[in-house]
């Protein structure tokens, strides 16, 4: 346990910036995993409608830091595919 001041503040701080990412990550895996049984039950309609929210879920992930820039870019790509490859 720390104890310097700041450090013992950091340490708080931390924690909860910490439960606030998992949070967040669980919340956008969860976005994902609806998508992806959209796809796989072959639902279009409801696919497209979930792909804007997957894509704007996967942008804030980004812009917090909880994904890497690279890794959403990725993503998006792949989530794009998915629906194209259902739609042909």
């Amino acid at each position: 346990m720390p104890n310097i001041k700041s450090a013992k503040k950091r340490v708080l701080v931390t924690a909860k910036k910490n439960l606030e990412n998992k949070s967040f990550k669980s919340a956008y895996k969860t976005v994902i995993k609806k998508y992806e049984a959209a796809i796989e039950a072959g639902d279009a309609e409801n696919a497209k409608k979930l792909y804007t929210e997957v894509i704007k879920c996967t942008d804030k992930a980004a812009a917090k830091g909880v994904i890497h820039k690279n890794t959403a870019a990725r993503k998006k790509s792949r989530f794009t595919l998915m629906l194209k490859k259902l739609a042909a």
